[in-house]
């Protein structure tokens, strides 16, 4: 088990881990995504542990249920524990037609994809990028 620079929202059960620098939009993409119907799992750091070939994502006890929103402060919402992780997304500029790609985290394989975390778009290009993963 350790704990990673990311935030993870879960996606019909599925975890996606969105990785970045401080201020890429990890937290608002992660509002975003939880807005349109995603569930939190953890902002800002995640714990990970690899199970069964499987990576397993979980909120940190003093974080869990929390999310930072810019400008209003540390707000609670609903979440989830031990959610399996599907996905890898880093903050940065996404090439137009990338080759696929991998991040491994505790010997497992995520597909990994870069996004421009606060383009309006970004939830919706990762919703696809899950439609592309077979469960």
């Amino acid at each position: 088990m350790s704990a990673i620079h990311a935030c993870c929202v879960a996606i019909d059960g599925r975890g996606v881990l969105i990785a970045g620098p401080s201020g890429s939009g990890k937290s608002d993409l992660t509002l975003r995504l939880i807005d349109d119907g995603a569930m939190l799992v953890s902002d800002d750091y995640t714990i990970v542990a690899a199970r069964d070939g499987t990576l397993h994502a979980t909120p940190p006890d003093n974080i869990a249920g929390r999310i930072e929103v810019r400008g209003i402060g540390i707000v609670e919402r609903p979440f989830s524990r031990d959610v399996p992780v599907a996905l890898w997304v880093e903050a940065g500029t996404p090439g137009r037609m990338p080759e696929p790609a991998t991040h491994s985290i505790a010997g497992i394989a995520l597909p990994a994809y870069t996004l421009s975390l606060l383009e309006a778009s970004a939830p919706a290009r990762i919703r696809l990028m899950l439609d592309g993963i077979a469960r």
